[in-house]
């Protein structure tokens, strides 16, 4: 078997990549593996240490025709983590945002369909949805994205959901909330705030902080990905849902607690544009396949603050801290 893993440079999808190639995944045991990443920003080669040397590297763009057209082919699955990420960015300049996660969408399954692949699977976003103020979203609930990062998820999975029922491309997408633990970018919450605590900075506090995530450790969404990918319907979402919903209250006294400060470390800033108040999702569907997450917050945010000060080489290295 051959998987092409696009945008595999970054946090999650370099923790897939890794989990792949040490063998978390029985099914695909001795899968020959192509990465494919622009190496903006966010992508690293570091993040890949762990497995250099199991896999091709393609150093490229998910937007550019000519070079899917030479990777693609011969590949039998490919996974879509290719993708710009971060609201706050979306919001200073949605360009990049539109560019990658729409019109790369649409150029990676148009070079998957001249080529034959037998299976897509297209990795999304909770942020799709909106806000919920009660209960959880399952995957008929329809999309009503409020930032220009969401929209822009939102634009490629209603692409997923054309070029499945108008050409066939046997595609499935997952959708999953917050994510956390090694190797992520440090402009997200949990990494921004323990990279600058470990460092005696001080960190931001959006508006009221009552603000509600829902949290999964990446290595947990790795595995709901793999089962949607092994067993998954095509045309079909699938939720991946977390293990702990938090207030962003809650989330920065554990994170205190956890580096060993007190609150006088907070800022209180204004709130984010459009900022949603809470996401949540139910994951009955992925459930029915076999998937289960394994990993509890409490143990997951300790096993991740330590890692980020056992590695502080790493994120000093990005030039964000």
């Amino acid at each position: 078997m051959r998987v092409l893993v696009t945008g595999a440079a970054g946090f999650i999808g370099s923790a897939y990549v890794r989990e792949l190639l040490t063998g978390a995944y029985p099914a695909w045991k001795g899968a020959e593996v192509t990465v494919l990443d622009l190496l903006t920003y966010a992508g690293n080669r570091a993040n890949l240490a762990a497995v250099d040397g199991q896999f091709t590297f393609v150093h490229g763009d998910i937007g550019d025709p000519a070079l899917l057209n030479r990777v693609v082919p011969g590949h039998d699955v490919v996974i879509n983590f290719a993708a710009e990420s971060h609201v706050d960015r979306s919001i200073a300049g949605a360009a990049d945002f539109v560019r990658t996660n729409v019109l790369g969408v649409q150029r990676l399954f148009d070079a998957c369909l001249r080529a034959g692949v037998g299976r897509v699977v297209h990795v999304s976003t909770d942020e799709v949805y909106g806000s919920i103020g009660s209960g959880s979203w399952d995957e008929t609930a329809p999309l009503a994205p409020n930032s220009p990062y969401a929209a822009s998820k939102a634009g490629g999975d209603l692409l997923a959901r054309a070029y499945h029922v108008t050409h066939g491309l046997p595609v499935v997408i997952t959708r999953c909330g917050n994510n956390y633990g090694p190797y992520q970018y440090p402009e997200k919450v949990i990494p921004l705030f323990v990279t600058r605590l470990l460092t005696g900075g001080t960190v931001p506090l959006y508006g009221d902080g009552g603000n509600v995530r829902d949290w999964i450790h990446v290595t947990d969404h790795c595995r709901g990905i793999q089962v949607a990918a092994e067993r998954g319907a095509v045309g079909e979402v699938y939720h991946i849902a977390g293990t702990c919903e938090l207030t962003n209250l809650e989330l920065t006294d554990r994170l205190l607690a956890a580096c060993g400060v007190g609150w006088d470390k907070v800022e209180r800033v204004p709130d984010r544009l459009g900022h949603d108040r809470r996401y949540s999702l139910t994951d009955a569907r992925l459930r029915a396949l076999g998937y289960a997450p394994r990993i509890s917050f409490e143990e997951g945010l300790a096993d991740t603050v330590r890692w980020y000060a056992e590695h502080a080489a790493w994120w000093q290295e990005t030039g964000r801290c």
